[in-house]
């Protein structure tokens, strides 16, 4: 029986990627062919690394294919009375209102524009929306020597997480394949802990969205702009991918009342599928601050700005950051045992420091090679 079940449960979720990855493949180039009648394009400007309008729709397809796949699977396996065990209907319901919330405030903002308070304020809401049924963090895994959070210290961390990963997903996108790129790794790897964890929903979640964004992924990379055939995410998909990962990675860092967790595997190996974004928004926000401007306004001094003012081409910085989230995510795994959490955040912090003070170098040194070129 047990076997069977397994089996059974592989079996829908590959029906939710597979039906997502068509879903994705049918629809985006209908998005492409709406936007270029309707000139709904991304301007290239100072700041952005595309020459010529692109689409900047893509986004706009991925929640409307997640809700449908969610729902088809799901209604199928009631259908045919196969048991779903404690299904999370209300958080799921929750969900659907904050992901909403957010596809219509990025739909506005691709569209016509939408300030940055108003967006964190929209944020904050969805960020409610998931803590509200019950997801939220109730330990930090011994992390600085903390375990169990108060309820209130929780929802408060909880909500700087969602608001802090949604964001971060939605900075990273900044040249092509990016942040499509580490949400698919950060998908796999969530929607695999889910699996082994049996939290099919979830997973479902994950590869379902996973499934969209593999079509889309082929378009922003290989699609060729002078045929019409590349687009980007925009707003409305960066949001949409930052809260639903936001969400896996709290509901796989909550634990049962009264069991006591030290070294959070689950939460460790979450968190590291988003090191690369997390960590490279708190280095601008810091750079932004020293430099005595906005922290809240977009620069050119991102992890992918600095590769390609490194003399590296836009696809070769996507591959290199791409193997360098693949890297962290493995160290992560294979020392989180040997050296408890807080070492292991410690050796992540250096670590990235190190490679940044080496990409410094690597850009001192292109710009003499450039200097010396024009002399």
């Amino acid at each position: 029986m047990r076997t069977y079940m397994t089996y059974m449960n592989c079996l829908f979720l590959i029906e939710g990627f597979l039906l997502s990855l068509v879903l994705g493949m049918t629809i985006i180039p209908k998005i492409l062919l709406i936007s270029y009648k309707k000139r709904l394009f991304d301007m290239p400007d100072s700041r952005k690394v595309h020459q010529i309008p692109i689409p900047r729709l893509g986004g706009i397809s991925f929640f409307p294919v997640i809700l449908i796949t969610l729902c088809f699977v799901i209604g199928v396996q009631f259908y045919i009375g196969y048991p779903i065990k404690n299904f999370p209907a209300n958080e799921f319901l929750f969900f659907t209102v904050g992901g909403m919330l957010l596809f219509l405030v990025g739909v506005a903002d691709d569209l016509i524009g939408v300030g940055y308070r108003y967006k964190f304020l929209v944020q904050i809401l969805a960020a409610l929306l998931i803590v509200w049924p019950g997801e939220w963090f109730n330990t930090l895994g011994g992390l600085f020597g903390i375990n169990e959070l108060p309820m209130a210290l929780g929802v408060l961390f909880t909500v700087f997480v969602v608001v802090y990963i949604t964001n971060a997903i939605n900075l990273i996108d900044g040249i092509d394949g990016l942040a499509s790129g580490l949400s698919c790794i950060a998908l796999f790897v969530l929607g695999l802990i889910c699996v082994i964890e049996k939290d099919c929903v979830y997973a479902l979640l994950a590869f379902s969205t996973l499934g969209i964004i593999v079509p889309f992924w082929f378009y922003n990379v290989f699609g060729n702009a002078k045929r019409g055939h590349k687009l980007f995410m925009g707003d409305t998909g960066s949001l949409i991918l930052g809260y639903i990962i936001s969400l896996l990675v709290i509901h796989l860092s909550h634990v049962d009342a009264g069991i006591e967790v030290i070294g959070h595997f689950n939460m460790v190996l979450a968190f590291s599928t988003l090191i690369v974004p997390l960590f490279d928004v708190v280095r601008v926000v810091l750079h932004r601050i020293r430099e005595k401007k906005n922290p809240f306004l977009p620069d050119k001094n991102h992890f992918h700005h600095k590769l390609l003012r490194a003399g590296m081409r836009p696809r070769a910085v996507m591959v290199m950051i791409l193997f360098i989230a693949l890297f962290f995510v493995a160290f992560n795994w294979a020392f989180v045992d040997v050296l408890g959490m807080t070492n292991l955040l410690v050796t992540d912090i250096v670590l990235w420091t190190l490679l940044q003070l080496g990409i410094n170098k690597s850009i001192k040194r292109h710009n003499k090679t450039l200097k010396n070129k024009t002399i």
